[in-house]
């Protein structure tokens, strides 16, 4: 049956004619703490707000402290799952929010962070199986943020281990799956064929523009619906061109040449 809510909700996550969103996430001053782009969450917001942006991402600080702007809208993701770089386990993701209470604050999705191949995998699974029976209920939106990470897989890139991630955040209930660039469209392709749920690309560590934006090309190419990157969109010198210009490649199908060509002209 038909979820109207969660229907509504995904509307404002998205872009209603491409179908596909670009998210900004803004979780990491949980991990890292306060960094570049990040000091000021409220100035971000409307920057990438300005840019674009079908949605930002963050834990229960962003919409307390940070998702206060200005004209156009911009849609709200409430992240559930968290850990520090200082703890002795840092990829160990634990639940510390609720769908009820992203919904009391007024969240359109909800997003959790999932590890495959860490050593408390079976944990994170099985927080993931409760989240998701909460959405299902609520009519919640859910990003699964599926990452290949663990002692056991040498490269969180590769793509065997990518596919498995992906399709493990299909089969538990995920809307949104967002995973590892493999690198290329023809490898990434049989990611995205190999995950029935929509898939985006994560941003991982940061790049310069041109590398970017030829991950989204690829990532779009090889059938991706969008994209959810942090540090190369808040940390760079004009947040709001750089998301006018992904965005251009998410919903325009532009180049990433003609990406560069909208920073390089403005």
């Amino acid at each position: 049956m038909l979820n109207i809510g969660k229907s509504i909700r995904m509307e404002r996550i998205m872009n209603r004619n491409t179908g596909k969103t670009v998210i900004v996430p803004m979780d990491h001053g949980v991990s890292v703490g306060p960094i570049e782009g990040l000091i000021d969450m409220s100035k971000t917001v409307n920057m990438v707000a300005d840019g674009g942006a079908n949605a930002v991402l963050g834990h229960i600080g962003l919409p307390k402290y940070g998702h206060r702007h200005y004209g156009t809208d911009i849609g709200l993701i409430l992240h559930l799952s968290a850990s520090t770089t200082l703890s002795p386990s840092p990829n160990k993701k634990v639940l510390i929010n609720t769908v009820e209470n992203a919904l009391r604050f007024g969240a359109d999705g909800v997003s959790i962070h999932i590890n495959i191949g860490d050593d408390e995998e079976s944990q994170m699974l099985r927080d993931f199986g409760k989240i998701a029976v909460e959405c299902s209920y609520w009519g919640m939106p859910l990003i699964a943020m599926m990452y290949p990470r663990g002692k056991n897989i040498k490269n969180e890139n590769d793509l065997e281990v990518v596919k498995l991630a992906a399709r493990v955040g299909a089969e538990l209930g995920a809307d949104f799956v967002k995973t590892n660039y493999t690198g290329d469209p023809d490898s990434f392709a049989k990611v995205v064929e190999g995950c029935p749920a929509p898939v985006l690309i994560a941003g991982g560590s940061k790049l310069n523009e041109n590398e970017m934006f030829e991950a989204i090309e690829g990532a779009m190419k090889a059938g991706a619906k969008g994209l959810s990157i942090g540090r190369n969109v808040f940390q760079h010198k004009n947040p709001a061109l750089f998301v006018k210009a992904a965005c251009a490649i998410v919903h325009e199908n532009i180049t990433a040449k003609e990406a560069l060509k909208i920073l390089n002209d403005n």
